[in-house]
């Protein structure tokens, strides 16, 4: 895929984020589709494609790198390899607002966040959620949406890809085909 897509300059990998639009908030969940156990290194990545792709919809972004771990509760290796992205990340990207590792519930409600850990960095709800695996953030993504009924999904949108292009998966329904026809005619027009 990626030799026949080609890749941004200075991008290493393809990635996958899928939107879902909530009732009272927006989350973009990443990697969905494509690395398997992605490296720190790469979540770095993921983690910067990501937040770029949610500012051009206009939403500033707000990143927990997620794990059955919370703020270093447990040294497993997904738990050691969130950290060490956290701490590249604050390294190379300090505009991002980014914390972690954490479970879930506390990336998506601040005062759960601010009880487990009151020195945490960001005091606001999280936008953008960076799973440790693929299984994590498929599951995750498909439970929500799932849950939260006719909640509006975009994606998966394929980022690090030199040219417009997304994926379709075989449980599309006509509006996320749409959705993503529209994403991809938009990118183009833009790359003109």
């Amino acid at each position: 895929m990626r030799t026949t897509l080609g890749l941004q300059p200075g991008v290493c990998n393809l990635y996958a984020m899928n939107l879902l639009v909530l009732p009272g908030r927006t989350l973009g969940l990443c990697d969905t589709y494509v690395n398997y156990d992605p490296s720190a290194e790469q979540i770095v990545e993921m983690s910067r494609l990501a937040a770029e792709e949610l500012a051009r919809f206009g939403i500033q972004p707000k990143i927990a790198l997620l794990s059955h771990s919370s703020f270093g509760s447990d040294d497993t290796p997904t738990a050691e390899k969130m950290r060490k992205a956290l701490a590249l990340l604050h390294e190379r990207h300090p505009e991002l607002a980014v914390e972690g590792e954490m479970h879930g519930d506390a990336a998506l409600d601040a005062s759960v966040r601010q009880l487990v850990f009151p020195n945490a960095r960001m005091k606001d709800d999280v936008n953008l959620l960076i799973f440790p695996t693929l299984d994590a953030a498929n599951i995750a993504f498909n439970l929500l949406k799932t849950a939260a009924g006719d909640g509006m999904t975009v994606g998966p949108i394929l980022l690090g890809a030199a040219k417009p292009v997304h994926i379709l998966t075989p449980t599309a329904t006509v509006r996320r085909i749409v959705n993503m026809a529209a994403l991809t005619v938009a990118e183009a027009a833009q790359n003109r």
